[in-house]
């Protein structure tokens, strides 16, 4: 039996593992690299393991740093998590020659299935529909550009041992074959150790949809319902949920059946994931086969009533499965988040820094999590430029789909994070979109639904009147705090003037607006030096908002909308049109660093001219390469920066000048 467990993790799944072990009365090791010293992971471990510098190579992805981390503490067995060393074949031969435990399937079915290229010839063998596609070895990036010719553009270029979206372009034509494929074998090389690369087709527009395993040492194998995650960025997944909200009982038979005749064909145990590209007939195609835990298997947790690392800490003890097929409930509805160190205004680029405000939404409370946030970092906390920007993974249960975005979006508006960028405005505005809410997902509808990229959401009338009515409430509040009425007052929103006339409060604390034409009256929960705010309305409707001062006004954001909001007396917001605009300075002749980064290549040098499109620079962000563009024919007249420098948002790399 497991009494002491190693966790060859960090961040939120290795802590998410050690809450399981710990119910089950499991001893927890963590290891920790130079910038993990004060992690979460480590400080809720009982014993914790230095295994190197702050880079994944030198630390996480040193197997023999993790056996003997579990030679010095006596752990019998490793989880591996995912990503790092979880779908590693050597590390788990290793691990069984030095006589542990691998919490994760046979040696033999990670390389069979773990394998991306192996994998899909595996599938095609057993009868599994699989995507058109090149799986033999790549030579160089002509010999892609001729592959992908063979195929059909539009091409998916793709690391063999890849996962969580690195190592991975589309192309639409040789330029971006060639560049798709040099970017892809450079990030595998850096992420996974591996550098091999195939090719696929690209399915347009393609839901993808995949089935949860777990498999004992018994021969049995179960299929947990599926996930739906075809929301993606840089086909990264965002927003995941359970069930699908487009499959119908005989296709999600069909998938689970062959998902399970493929893990029983490898010999397959512990928990494994089969991906699917599913097209708007509902036929769907063999993608890969994750031989781990997802990044998302807490919806299918909610879903379900199963606790998966806890399966797979009794399939690892050599237990059976305690349920048949039959006993698999599907209850409710789950919607996860993942929140990201990223800023969502410039793109998406990664975001470092200290998180100076962390304070999750609480869970409403009742007989079932309808509230869970699994994460791996606490307020005061670094977001590192080493490892993966996400910071939590927050998801919600209720019994309709409806029901379980509406909890998100609620959850989302009380989701304090401060001090790094990151994407709570844009998860907030994908809960209200209609789209969303009906379902009609595809793998591009972040692309889709902001052509233009994400510039914050446009509230409606409604939602518009709970930003002015919180403004003016908050005025009011502190006036009568310190003794003054409430004025009359003018909220200024994105330049548009809303004079608001405010009475009360009446003895049930029920005050009264007078606002765009009406006089409706509202409760409203809010002190000063509190950053959330709730306004309920007489006819039953409520909101929150979270709402910090500034100079003259208060900072609102809301629903995805960041505003920044002026409280007037009517005579100075009458001399609002005077004041001048501030005009930003000109930047059109720079190359700054659009994020914070390491510079891995100058592609040009002083006095070339460059011409529109032409690559300049490549910089790595938390193990992404990103390239980074000419916009316009123009002459570099100073390269600020080298290769190999580290770099801060804004820094300037290179210099032009007209031709």
């Amino acid at each position: 039996m497991i009494t002491k467990l190693l966790i060859a993790n960090r961040g939120e799944i290795a802590c998410r593992v050690i809450k399981t072990a710990k119910k089950m009365g499991i001893a927890t090791v963590a290891v920790y690299s130079d910038a993990d010293r004060e992690a979460l992971h480590v400080r809720m471990a009982d014993e914790a393991v230095h295994i190197g510098p702050s880079p994944a190579k030198d630390s996480y992805l040193q197997i023999d740093k993790i056996i003997a981390a579990c030679k010095q503490t006596g752990a019998q067995a490793v989880h591996p998590g995912y990503g790092f060393l979880s779908e590693n074949p050597r590390f788990a031969e290793a691990l069984e020659a030095a006589g542990l435990i691998f919490v994760g399937p046979p040696v033999k079915a990670i390389e069979a299935m773990g394998d991306k290229i192996t994998s899909k010839k595996l599938a095609a063998a057993a009868g599994v529909s699989t995507v058109p596609g090149h799986m033999g070895l790549i030579d160089d990036a002509e010999h892609a550009v001729t592959i992908a010719q063979s195929i059909g553009y539009p091409v998916m270029i793709k690391a063999s041992a890849g996962g969580g979206g690195k190592g991975m372009r589309i192309a639409w034509n040789d330029a971006e074959a060639r560049e798709g494929f040099e970017r892809s074998k450079s990030e595998a090389a850096s992420s996974f150790g591996d550098d091999r690369i195939f090719i696929e087709k690209f399915v347009t527009e393609p839901r993808h949809i995949e089935i949860q395993l777990i498999g004992d040492q018994h021969g049995n194998v179960l299929y947990l319902n599926e996930r739906e995650c075809s929301i993606q960025r840089r086909n990264q997944k965002v927003i995941e949920e359970a069930p699908s909200p487009f499959l119908d009982e005989a296709t999600r038979q069909a998938m689970g059946e062959q998902s399970v005749a493929l893990a029983k064909a490898v010999g397959y145990t512990s928990a494994g994931t089969v991906e699917f590209i599913v097209d708007r007939d509902r036929k769907f195609y063999f993608l890969e086969m994750n031989t781990r835990l997802q990044v998302e298997h807490p919806v299918t947790e909610l879903i379900t009533g199963l606790d998966l690392v806890e399966l797979m800490l009794r399939v690892a003890n050599g237990e059976k499965l305690p349920l048949s097929q039959e006993q698999v409930q599907r209850n409710g509805w789950a919607i996860e988040s993942r929140l990201y160190a990223e800023d969502p205004y410039r793109n998406f680029l990664p975001s470092t820094g200290r998180l100076v405000r962390y304070r999750p939404p609480a869970d409403p409370g009742g007989a079932a999590p309808n509230v869970r946030n699994d994460t791996g970092v606490y307020e005061g906390g670094e977001i590192s430029t080493f490892y993966d920007p996400m910071i939590a993974k927050l998801c919600t249960w209720a019994p309709t789909r409806i029901e379980a975005i509406d909890l998100m979006a609620e959850a989302l508006n009380t989701f304090e994070v401060e001090g790094v960028g990151n994407n709570l405005p844009f998860l907030s505005t994908v809960m209200d979109q209609q789209r969303f809410r009906a379902g009609q997902l595809t793998t591009g509808y972040i692309a889709e639904a902001f052509p233009e990229g994400f510039h914050g959401a446009t509230l409606s009338d409604e939602h518009l009147q709970d930003v002015v009515a919180a403004a003016a409430m908050m005025t009011a509040i502190t006036q009568t705090r310190i003794g003054m009425p409430a004025d009359d007052v003018v909220v200024v929103v994105d330049g548009h003037q809303f004079p608001v006339r405010t009475l009360g409060p009446d003895a049930d604390n029920l005050w009264e607006l007078g606002l765009f034409g009406a006089a409706p009256q509202l409760t409203f929960a809010w002190q000063p030096g509190e950053t959330i705010a709730r306004v309920q309305w007489s006819g039953g409707r409520s909101e929150t908002l979270k709402v910090n001062p500034t100079t003259s006004g208060f900072r609102i954001r809301y629903r995805g909308a960041d505003h920044k909001v002026l409280v007037l007396r009517p005579h100075v917001a009458a001399l609002l049109k005077h004041m001048p605009i501030k005009v930003p300075p000109d930047m059109s002749k720079f190359l700054l660093c659009p994020m914070p980064g390491q510079v891995v290549r100058l592609d040009v040098a002083e006095g070339d001219i460059v011409e529109d499109g032409q690559t300049l620079a490549i910089v790595e962000a938390m193990k992404m390469e990103n390239v980074l563009k000419a916009e316009k024919r123009a002459r570099v007249s100073k390269i600020h920066a080298v290769a190999g420098a580290v770099l801060a948002v804004d820094q300037v790399i290179l210099e032009f000048e007209a031709v």
